[in-house]
């Protein structure tokens, strides 16, 4: 499991409000590792994980496009049926409550990776 920092940007549900956020990463050559991104009426949000943390934030300051960070784990899982409920068993068996979550991989690759965040009361309680 490898931790890792997630950006998330929240824009008005318009035409080209991602294409702006993707843009401006390009323009700053940061590569984009994963993006997800949802609206719920007249606003969205937009989350990335990039290759270069430092850059993008420095991009998006640049750009005066607000963000906020947020800690995230990245698993690697096999890609085959059943391997994500047996990863999130685990974690359940472990008390760790998501409070997101996202998952990809292609067709025919052999592995898939999952992205979530753990619930701010569960993280604080690990720490303690």
């Amino acid at each position: 499991m490898a931790k890792t920092k997630q950006l998330s940007v929240s824009v008005d549900n318009k035409p080209g409000a991602v294409a702006e956020i993707v843009r401006t990463l390009g323009n700053a050559k940061v590569n984009i590792l994963a993006l997800a991104g949802w609206s719920e009426g007249p606003a969205g949000t937009v989350q990335v994980i990039v290759e270069d943390s430092r850059r993008a934030k420095k991009a998006l300051d640049d750009a005066r496009i607000a963000y906020q960070e947020q800690p995230i784990d990245q698993i690697e899982i096999a890609n085959k049926p059943g391997a994500l409920a047996k990863t999130l068993d685990q974690l359940a068996g472990k008390g760790v409550n998501l409070s997101m979550i996202y998952a990809t991989t292609t067709k025919g690759g052999k592995k898939a990776v999952a992205v979530y965040a753990v619930a701010a009361e569960a993280a604080k309680a690990a720490t303690a």
